[in-house]
Formats: structure tokens, sequence, C-alpha cells
């Protein structure tokens, strides 16, 4: 079975990360018609966007792209490309895979959670105004159609995957409407699934427990801002971004892509780690059911990973990022 899939190289080391999740990938024998289309701060000239129609008309076709890297200023400039990508496909959930591989440097051992935040609205939903030059004000925005089926999803993966726990992260406490019907929602929904623990937490004290013993959670399911937030702290728990996968679903469309950013004071020297858009080729696979070929890129990097001699800089070596995916082509 062969499949159409759209590629977007992205900004930065995104051309190379992706070159070498795609080599891999390639490599595992699964057959892929590659559809590789440009997004990012290089087309806006062409375009007079970061995201032109065509790139969004490629995925609604193929219903699954892979992703690298798209840089997205800060306080100006253009709209986040992955945001415009979410809203447009309405891509609900955003998962995050996180977990030690022994050979990446950390604080921990064997946490293997997975973070799912919902999407689409919250404070990302983008309204917000200025009031002259004295304040500004952002809407934060939660609905029961985007809590429960971001709920359902969590608790749709744990038991799809074996897991055993979810916990719903929220403020509700202080935020007694909107985080308050996000929390009601949770509760709704986990009484219909009694097989798997439920519990909630509010999101500072989620981010203590974090910190103190990570290897307790399983599934945690938040609104967008906490998130993107305890996502990217939960990251730093195994190794970092670059060691990170992630997916934005929607109901029939799948966008996966490397959480980290574009790195643009390294483009081009082919010195970038890969690790994170393999992993995140890995997880596409998995999505598309070849589960074989998934098992067998992850079992190949773990290896590479904890042998230590052909790494990249990040982990202590000087492996150069195709070098690095060739080791785990002769590792398949």
């Amino acid at each position: 079975m062969s499949y159409n899939i759209t590629l977007i190289p992205g900004d930065g080391i995104g051309p190379e990360v992706m070159g070498a999740a795609k080599a891999v990938i390639d490599a595992s024998g699964v057959e892929i018609n590659w559809d590789i289309v440009d997004a990012g701060e290089g087309v806006i000239e062409e375009y007079g966007t970061p995201l032109p129609e065509h790139v969004i008309e490629s995925i609604k076709k193929n219903k699954v792209a892979i992703k690298g890297p798209v840089t997205t200023p800060v306080g100006k400039g253009f709209r986040s490309v992955n945001v415009g990508l979410r809203q447009a496909l309405d891509l609900y959930a955003n998962v995050r895979p996180v977990k030690t591989y022994k050979g990446v440097p950390s604080r921990y051992e064997k946490v293997d959670l997975i973070i799912v935040r919902e999407n689409t609205e919250d404070l990302y939903a983008g309204i917000e105004h200025s009031i002259g030059d004295i304040a500004a004000e952002s809407i934060k925005i939660i609905t029961k159609k985007a809590s429960d089926r971001i709920v359902e999803f969590a608790f749709d993966i744990a038991e799809k995957q074996g897991r055993k726990k979810v916990t719903a992260v929220h403020k509700a406490n202080i935020m007694k409407l909107s985080d308050g019907l996000f929390l009601r929602c949770a509760r709704e929904i986990a009484a219909a699934h009694r097989d798997i623990e439920f519990s909630d937490m509010i999101v500072d004290a989620m981010s203590m427990r974090l910190v103190q013993s990570p290897e307790k959670y399983d599934v945690l399911v938040m609104p967008n801002l906490y998130g993107d937030i305890l996502s990217d702290m939960a990251a730093g728990l195994v190794g970092g971004l670059g060691v990170v996968p992630g997916a934005n679903i929607g109901e029939d469309t799948a966008v996966f892509e490397a959480v980290h950013g574009s790195a643009p004071d390294i483009a081009g020297q082919n010195i970038a780690n890969p690790t994170a858009a393999i992993l995140t080729g890995v997880m596409m696979l998995r999505h598309l059911g070849e589960f074989e070929a998934a098992e067998r890129i992850d079992n190949a990097l773990a290896r590479v990973l904890s042998e230590g001699k052909a790494v990249t800089s990040d982990l202590g070596g000087n492996t150069k990022t195709t070098e690095f995916a060739e080791e785990i082509i002769k590792n398949l």
C-alpha cells in the first residue's frame, strides 16, 4: 500500500531535519508519495503570506502531512503558521508524547507520558484588541464542544495505548466559568470511562508535581495555553524539545510536526539533531497503521542514542545531521 503525504520542510534547520526524517521513513520500506510544499518566511515575498492556500489544499487532499519548524515573529509580523493550520483544518488535538531515551542526558528516568492539548480556542483563538497605547485585552474562549471532544480524545488515546490514568489540568479555582466549564466536561466524560483512572489538578500544582515525580503521570489533558506551557516544560524533563515529537489531529486530517524551533543560527550547517523529526515520523507511521515500520525506526533510534557513538553535537558527539540519519538506517 502507498500513501500520499504532504511534506512541509519549514524554515531554518527545517529542511535539514525533515530531510533526515524523510530518508529514514523511506528506508523503512513504507511506500510514500511525497507532495513537497513550502510554507513560512521564505514564501512571503512570492505569496504575500507564510501559509499559501495551495499548502492547505494539499493537506486537505492528502489528509496527512508532516512539517518542519516554521519561524514565528515575537510581538509583531505575521501570525503563526501552526495556529493558521490548526484553525483552517480544525486540528483540535495537539499530542506530544514525552519519553526518556537512554543516552539522552536527563535528570529523570522512566518518564513516559502524553500531553493532550486542546488546539483551537482558549487565549489562542486570537481575539484581542488594544485600548490606545495604555492597555490591551485578550479574550479566553472555552466551549463545551471543544472541551468534550478533547477529553474524549485523551481517553481514547489512553484506551488504545493501554494507559491507566487521565489527569485534567485546569485553573478552575480562579477562572470558575471558563476553566470551570472545562473541568465539568472532563468529569462528565470520565464518568463514561470507568476503566481508566481519572483525576484533576490545578495547573500550578501540576507544574510542581511534574518536576517532582513525572513518572507518576500517564495522559494529561488541558486547555490550549496550559498545554503549550506544560508540554515544553515536560520536554525539559527528558532532554529538551530536540527529542520530542508532536502531532495536530482533527476528525479526518493530521499534521505531524517536530515541536522545536527553526534555530536559524545553525541552519545550513548540517549539525542539527533530527531526533524529534524522526520520532514525529514514527508517530505518523503509527497513525497510518504502519506499526511494524514505526517500531523498527523507534528501536533503531533508541539503539543509536544508547550507544552514543554517532550522535549530534547537542548530545556530546560530532556526527552530522545526515550521518545520524544514515546510522539509524544502518540499524534498521
